[in-house]
């Protein structure tokens, strides 16, 4: 049972890392946007993980005895976390739509796309440390 619990916690802090370091990519990628084929590859690359992260640890996690039979459901941690995923997904969408818009060369959102990426590096940056937070 305990070695259960160790793994379990392992796996949970090793997301945090995965996390950390594609957040190092992103940032590679924001300060390398001119370099457009290796910003919009690592870009789209960062979106997809961070996509697929919910259902990696729905498919690894007890989420109903942590939320529910332990009552962390009404942790203010938990929504602050969830609100801050729920504006990381919202910025991404707003990102899409600008780039799309650059990539048919229309220069007139490049200053609004740039002020999204860092206000995404911002926002992913605290959703990763409030997820490490709610390591157990």
């Amino acid at each position: 049972m305990h070695g259960a619990r160790t793994e379990q916690v392992m796996l949970t802090a090793g997301t945090v890392w995965a996390a950390l370091a594609v957040q190092i990519g992103m940032l590679l990628a924001f300060r390398y946007a001119k370099k457009r084929v290796y910003h919009v590859v690592t870009m789209i690359a960062v979106i997809l993980f961070d996509i697929g992260m919910p259902v990696y640890l729905y498919l690894n996690k007890d989420w109903y005895r942590r939320l529910i039979e332990e009552g962390e459901i009404a942790s203010f941690l938990i929504w602050i976390h969830l609100m801050m995923l729920v504006l990381m997904y919202a910025l991404y969408v707003l990102q899409i739509k600008t780039a799309l818009r650059l990539l048919r060369s229309d220069n007139s959102v490049r200053v609004d796309h740039r002020t999204q990426g860092r206000v995404v590096l911002w926002v992913r940056g605290l959703v990763i440390l409030s997820g490490a937070l709610l390591v157990e």
